[in-house]
């Protein structure tokens, strides 16, 4: 019985996935404006009673790709040592997160971080880092917890961290990636390190 469940837990998320693969192809292509959730249904082969089962919006289904890497960059970091300081747990989560997922195309990248700049992803994605930031602070201070600056510390390092990310892959992408991303997302963590020690 158990076998089964995780088929059917396995099946649900290939078809999630595929409706999010097929969101953001159309919407790289075609500009988010112009996608449909019926358009969406079709291009993953599946009805479009099934897209709205998955998703809320196409803008829901876009950002789906985030929340799942999100997930397993905050289960890397609960996995480091106890004894590492927030800041070096952060940084060695995000880099094996990195390496895990490849190597990115700084074109793809480019034209999805135009496509999030849209309005009505601009909104589900600023909430989305709100809680991200929370749920970042809250491990930051688990590791952190006889710090006289607590609980603003957390946040402002969750901050800085989120930041940084952002700023870091903006740059890459703009350089069409004249590095490993995982080495400039090092450097760029290793700038800010020195204001968290």
């Amino acid at each position: 019985m158990e076998e089964t469940t995780t088929l059917r837990e396995r099946k649900k998320e290939a078809t999630r996935q595929a409706l999010h693969e097929a969101a953001l192809r159309l919407a790289l292509e075609h500009g988010l404006d112009a996608v449909t959730r019926d358009a969406i249904a079709d291009e993953a082969n599946v009805s479009r009673r099934t897209f709205s089962n998955y998703f809320a919006s196409k803008e829901d289904a876009i950002l789906h790709g985030d929340r799942v890497r999100v997930q397993r960059l905050l289960e890397m970091l609960r996995a480091r040592p106890a004894r590492e300081a927030p800041w070096q747990a952060l940084t060695a989560a995000t880099l094996a997160h990195y390496r895990e997922r490849g190597d990115l195309d700084p074109d793809w990248l480019a034209r999805l971080r135009l496509l999030r700049r849209h309005p009505s992803i601009l909104a589900e994605q600023m909430a989305a880092n709100a809680k991200l930031e929370d749920e970042l602070a809250t491990e930051i201070a688990a590791r952190d917890p006889g710090h006289p600056d607590e609980p603003m510390r957390s946040r402002v390092m969750a901050s800085a961290f989120l930041t940084t990310l952002r700023v870091v892959a903006g740059i890459w992408a703009e350089s069409n990636g004249s590095e490993p991303l995982d080495e400039a997302i090092r450097a760029g963590l290793a700038r800010v390190a020195e204001r968290f020690k």
